[in-house]
């Protein structure tokens, strides 16, 4: 009852501003005034504000906004560490390959014969300082220094 007198002094306000504004000889903005202070009185002679009144102070409709929310964030949660997942997956290793995702990865096979070359030279007989520089360089050249 007190939401329904409520909407009806704003639709009642609302109108009174229009007639001002339309006084003014500003006809549009008071037509839209008027559209809008109309809305509130709509709706209470439709029965919504009396479903909103009514559902507003119901601990089982609150409940279910609770539940629904916690659903929502649920969702959300999943969705950003699906995200990060894939971002992972996607970025460039260290080698410059792309990594498979864990679930799509072939496991890993052994061999028995001799293991294969990864690229990587043993260090030169004196030359342990310039091995370590060269280091240096290559990961100051891949950061694009």
């Amino acid at each position: 009852m007190l939401a329904e007198t409520i909407c009806s002094a704003v639709s009642a306000a609302g109108l009174g501003i229009a007639a001002v504004t339309a006084f003014r000889r500003r006809f549009l903005t008071a037509a839209r005034i008027a559209a809008y202070s109309l809305v509130p009185l709509g709706l209470v002679l439709t029965g919504v504000v009396a479903w909103a009144a009514d559902t507003a102070f119901s601990p089982k409709a609150w409940a279910g906004f609770g539940l629904l929310g916690g659903a929502w964030l649920l969702f959300l949660i999943t969705r950003s560490v699906e995200r990060r997942r894939l971002r992972r997956a996607e970025a460039p290793a260290a080698d410059g390959q792309r990594r498979q995702p864990a679930a799509t990865a072939a496991p890993e096979r052994r061999s028995v014969g001799p293991a294969p070359e990864t690229g990587r030279r043993a260090p030169a007989a004196g030359s342990g300082d310039q091995d370590d520089f060269s280091d240096i360089e290559a990961i100051l050249k891949k950061h694009g220094i």
